[in-house]
């Protein structure tokens, strides 16, 4: 999720249907191992025998046998995730964008003045054309309609909508559009003395709702883009308000800072799925210790959804490149995973 600051292009891009299909062959993932891989299928078994698998095996073996070259202490191994694309589907729009809009929606009542604003208008007939031309007055109407509240009337606001809220196309709750696989090796690092988190440019007050829940990573390892929010009182209680501006933008570059704020160390494994996240995966793999580098391929239109390069969300183009030059795995999620969705999902 990229936040209000990349929402002029992003959103509209987005609202107009801007959904691109596989646009090369998938890529081939990984390195072969150099070993047979210890009962892979039984930490791993939505992950298909692979190339992909083995790396993933091969190097938490590697950083975890003591004595060995490639030990690494548990204190050190730091894994990073984006969200976005990475741990759940984002197509047609990324999730929090969804809530976002509804936000503006269920605020109307609120700003009658908002009757003859031509971006609500827009929105409210579902005219793509007028979004087009009116970008600068929907980021407007977010901005307002998702500020002004204290942080904690915020909070129920998401987790109302959490429980409520449907995918539009496969008509299942955003949190049960988690990637079974990835869920499968968040516990497996975690089995290995691994400390993961996130690391995504949706804001840290949107993940958190259901982080710990959905994915076992706790609030405090949820790193995001952030909106300013200032202290004080109200009716005599000490209160923190949001205001209608980013603090951090936590994509591209900026994820990397993010990751030296928030951790201070650097990861030994960098997962993502576009060029938002090159940056992580520059500054995972460019450290002369272990590390893997991992980026997913979309490439699954029967299963989820088919999409690269020419994609206004979740683009995946400089990164793959950069992947293929320089040897990071590219998990194909059409050729790697058994299965995309949990069980409850209805797979």
């Amino acid at each position: 999720m990229r936040l209000l600051a990349c929402a002029t292009t992003l959103v509209v891009a987005a609202l107009i249907g801007a959904c691109a299909g596989t646009q090369e062959a998938p890529a081939v993932a990984g390195t072969p191992a150099a070993q047979t891989m210890p009962a892979a299928s039984a930490v791993l078994p939505s992950w298909r025998e692979g190339r992909a698998r083995d790396a993933i095996v091969k190097f938490v073996n590697d950083v975890t046998r003591e004595g060995s070259p490639t030990y690494v202490p548990p204190d050190e191994r730091i894994a990073v995730f984006d969200n976005d694309g990475t741990l759940w589907s984002e197509q047609p729009l990324y999730f929090q964008f969804m809530f976002l809009l509804d936000e503006v929606r269920a605020a109307a009542p609120k700003h009658p003045e908002w009757r003859d604003n031509p971006a609500f208008l827009a929105l409210a007939a579902h005219d793509q054309a007028a979004l087009e031309d009116h970008k600068k007055e929907l980021i407007k109407l977010i901005a307002v309609a998702n500020s002004g509240m204290t942080v904690d009337e915020y909070d129920s606001a998401i987790r109302a909508w959490l429980a409520s809220a449907k995918h539009p196309t496969l008509h299942r709750p955003y949190t049960q559009l988690v990637y079974q696989p990835q869920l499968e090796l968040l516990a497996y690092l975690r089995a290995n003395g691994f400390k993961t988190f996130i690391v995504s440019g949706g804001t840290i007050e949107f993940m958190r709702v259901f982080a710990e829940r959905v994915y076992g990573i706790p609030p405090e390892q949820v790193i995001g883009s952030s909106q300013v929010v200032k202290y004080e009182m109200r009716d005599g209680k000490p209160t923190l308000i949001r205001e209608p501006k980013l603090d951090f933008v936590d994509d591209g570059p900026g994820k990397p800072v993010g990751i030296y704020r928030n951790i201070g160390k650097k990861p030994v494994l960098a997962f993502g799925n576009s060029d938002g996240d090159l940056q992580m995966l520059q500054y995972t793999a460019g450290q002369t210790g272990p590390h893997l580098a991992l980026l997913v391929h979309h490439d699954d239109a029967a299963r989820e959804f088919a999409y690269d390069r020419q994609s206004k969300i979740g683009k995946l183009d400089r990164a793959w490149d950069e992947a293929l030059a320089k040897g990071w795995v590219v998990v194909s999620m059409k050729d790697d995973w058994n299965v995309i969705y949990p069980s409850a999902a209805g797979q």
